[in-house]
């Protein structure tokens, strides 16, 4: 399999690994079939994500797209960080293999699942801005 140098990279030093004790947005994505489990943490002030935190138990694909996913979350509006996909996860590597897409997926998910926790906390319904998160099936 061929990973990107930006894959290797983010898998050899992730950034923004750890947990916040008081983020006031978390969300876990797991697939069970293979394995990989997100967490990320979110803190947010005045509409603004201004850090973000992951823990994630898998493989390469999946540490590298939590590491560039947060990065490019940090810093930014809520609005925005609710418009990632995980196309633009996968672009800002330089691609991943095909098997390794549903990473990309699972990263978007978490952030999105962290995102609805925080609206919730809220006391808003996050179903309409957030969505639904569905459950991302793959063959491997």
């Amino acid at each position: 399999m061929e990973y990107s140098k930006k894959v290797m990279e983010h898998f050899a030093n992730p950034h923004n690994v750890g947990v916040i004790e008081d983020a006031n947005g978390v969300g876990e994505i797991g697939n069970a079939k293979c394995g990989d489990i997100m967490k990320m943490y979110l803190k947010i002030e005045n509409d603004i994500i201004v850090d973000v935190k992951f823990k994630t138990y898998g493989c390469a694909s999946a540490i590298a797209t939590s590491s560039i996913a947060t990065d490019l979350i940090k810093g930014q509006p809520v609005s925005e960080a609710l418009k990632l996909t995980n196309k633009a996860v996968v672009e800002a590597l330089d691609g991943l293999p095909a098997v390794k897409i549903h990473c990309s997926v699972l990263a978007e998910q978490a952030i999105k699942a962290a995102l609805s926790d925080y609206y919730t906390r809220q006391g808003i319904d996050p179903v309409p801005i957030v969505g639904k998160i569905e459950e991302f099936e793959h063959e491997h």
